[in-house]
C-alpha cells in the first residue's frame, strides 16, 4: 500500500511509443508543456471523463509530468509507481536519478493516478477524503460478526463515497488503465511502453487487457498476479509463496542456533488462534494471522531480520508478544484505505464462502495460513458499497512478449502472469527486496534496453 515518498513504495513503470520510421510517424501530440509546480519537470494536463462509460460525461483532470530526453528523443516512457496511489510527477522529481540512462533516448513520462489527491501530493483531481491506514480486520467468527464486520466496513467506505459518488465508483485499476490509454493518444503516441511496478504492474495488466494492439513493450516489476481465469488456484499459489518465505527463514535457523523456533512457531499460532497473545502496550494482543503478517513481513527482509525475528517468536512463545509490535506507526497489519483495491480484488461474499477458503489455504500453507494474501487484505472490503468492477482475466492473445522482474516471492507471481504470453522473461533476484529497477542496477540495465529497443535478455536471467 502506499506509504509517503520512500523506495518502499511500488517501483517505476512504463514506456511508450519507439523510435518511429517516417512511414509510420506518431500523430503530433495534443499536450501544452508547462513548468510543474514543484519545478524540475514538465506537466500537462489531460482531461478524463470520470466514468469511461460515459465518455460525453462529466470530466476530471490528470496531471501529466515529463523528464525530458537529454539526447535526440526516439520515444516515450511512461512510469507508474504503485501504491496504488503513488504521486507519480513528486517521486519522479525525487528519484530522476534512476532514470539517467534511458532518457539518454527516451522521454520519461508519468502521472499523478486519479483520486488520489492532496494527502498524497497528488495533482490530478482527488476524493475529498481523509485518506487513512486502517488495521486489517480480524476473522468473524461467526454470522453475525460477518454482519457487523459488512457494516462496519461500509459505514466507512460511505464517509469517502458521499463526497463524490461518480469518482467513487470509477477508482479501479481498468479506470487507470484507460486513463493511461488517454495518456498515449494525448502524447501522440502509435504504441505504448510501460513499466508498472508493484500495483502499477495491475495497471499495466488491465491494460494489456484492453489495448492489446497498443502494447509495444510492457515491464511489470514485483507484481501480483491479477490475471488469472481460476482465482482459487491463484489464491493458493500466493499461500505457497508465503510459506516457501517462512520456511526459508526456518532453514536457516536449522544452521544459526533456533532450531527451536519451527516447533515454537506452529504452537504458537495454534494457541493464538484461540486467545489473541499479549503484549507490553496497552490494548494491543496479537490473534494468529496478525503474527503470521508480521513474520512474514520480516521473513522477507532475509538474513538481516532473522535473528530479531527468532527472538520475537520464542519470546511470544512465553506470552509475551512484544516482539513483533512495530517501532512506529500502525500496531497491527495495515493497509490503506482500499478504494482501488475493492473494485479490483474478489472477496467473500459469504462467512461460509471465507471459511471454507480460509481452511483450503491452511492446509496449503500451515504456517502462514491466508496472512498476506487477497483473502485477507479483501476483510476490510466485505460489505463494501461498490462492487468488483474490474475482476481478474486471463491475458489476451497477439501481446507482444513482455518483461517481467522480482526478488523472492515476487518473481514466481510475476512469472505466472508472464507465463500467458510467448516469448516473455522474467529477470530473477534470489534475495529479499520489492521491485529491482531502483536498487538493482543489473535489472535495470536489462530493463532500460528492452524499453529502448524491445530486446529482451537471455531466458532464466538472474541479478
Amino acid at each position: 500500500m502506499l506509504k509517503p515518498l520512500t523506495l518502499t513504495l511500488a517501483l517505476l513503470t512504463t514506456a511508450l511509443a519507439g523510435p518511429a520510421s517516417a512511414a509510420t510517424a506518431d500523430p503530433p501530440s495534443s499536450l501544452t508543456w508547462k513548468p510543474c509546480p514543484q519545478g524540475g519537470m514538465e506537466c500537462a494536463d489531460v482531461p478524463v471523463p470520470v466514468d469511461w462509460a460515459k465518455p460525453d460525461g462529466r470530466k476530471i483532470t490528470l496531471k501529466v509530468g515529463r523528464l525530458k530526453a537529454t539526447g535526440a528523443p526516439k520515444g516515450q516512457v511512461l512510469v507508474a509507481y504503485g501504491g496504488p496511489g503513488a504521486p507519480g510527477i513528486a517521486m519522479t522529481q525525487q528519484l530522476s536519478g534512476w532514470w539517467t540512462k534511458l532518457r539518454r533516448t527516451m522521454d520519461v513520462i508519468t502521472w499523478d493516478t486519479r483520486g488520489y489527491g492532496e494527502q498524497f501530493q497528488g495533482l490530478s483531481t482527488g476524493l475529498p477524503c481523509a485518506w487513512t491506514r486502517i488495521p486489517i480486520a480480524g476473522l468473524p467468527r461467526d454470522d453475525a460478526d460477518f454482519g457487523r464486520l459488512s457494516d462496519t466496513n461500509r459505514g466507512y467506505a460511505e464517509a469517502c463515497r458521499l463526497k463524490d459518488p461518480e469518482l467513487f465508483a470509477n477508482m479501479s485499476s481498468a479506470d487507470h488503465a484507460r486513463d493511461m490509454e488517454a495518456i498515449r493518444k494525448a502524447l501522440g503516441a502509435d504504441k505504448l511502453n510501460y513499466y508498472g511496478a508493484s500495483y502499477a504492474g495491475f495497471f499495466g495488466q488491465a491494460y494489456a487487457r484492453l489495448h492489446p494492439g497498443r502494447v509495444r513493450t510492457m515491464v511489470l516489476d514485483g507484481t501480483l498476479n491479477h490475471s488469472t481465469a481460476d482465482w482459487s488456484r491463484e489464491l493458493e499459489a500466493t499461500a505457497r509463496s508465503n510459506e516457501q518465505s517462512m520456511r526459508r527463514f526456518f532453514t536457516w535457523c536449522a544452521s544459526n542456533g533456533c532450531k527451536d523456533v519451527p516447533a515454537l512457531w506452529r504452537r504458537l499460532i495454534a494457541r493464538a488462534d484461540r486467545t489473541p497473545i499479549p503484549t507490553g502496550t496497552a490494548n494491543v494482543a496479537y490473534r494468529a494471522i496478525d503474527l503470521q503478517s508480521f513474520a512474514l513481513g520480516l521473513a522477507r527482509q532475509g538474513t538481516p531480520a532473522w535473528p530479531g525475528l527468532a527472538e520475537a517468536v520464542r519470546k511470544a512463545a512465553k506470552g509475551d508478544a512484544s516482539g513483533f509490535v512495530p517501532a512506529r506507526g500502525a500496531r497491527y497489519p495495515d493497509q490503506a484505505t482500499p478504494v482501488t483495491e475493492c473494485t479490483d480484488w474478489p472477496r467473500p461474499a459469504t462467512r461460509k464462502e471465507l471459511t471454507t477458503t480460509l481452511a483450503r489455504l491452511r492446509k496449503v500453507a500451515p504456517d502462514t495460513g491466508a496472512a498476506n494474501t487477497s483473502l485477507s487484505a479483501t476483510l476490510n472490503c466485505i460489505g463494501w458499497p461498490v462492487p468488483v468492477t474490474n475482476p481478474p482475466a486471463a491475458l489476451p492473445k497477439g501481446l507482444p512478449p513482455l518483461l517481467g522482474a522480482g526478488a523472492w516471492n515476487e518473481s514466481d507471481s510475476t512469472q505466472r502472469v508472464l507465463s500467458q504470453v510467448p516469448g516473455s522473461v522474467v529477470i530473477r533476484h534470489d534475495g529479499p527486496g520489492h521491485t529491482l529497477y531502483g536498487t538493482n542496477a543489473c535489472a535495470r540495465d536489462h530493463i532500460d534496453t528492452y524499453l529502448t529497443t524491445a530486446t529482451l535478455p537471455p531466458k532464466n536471467t538472474k541479478c
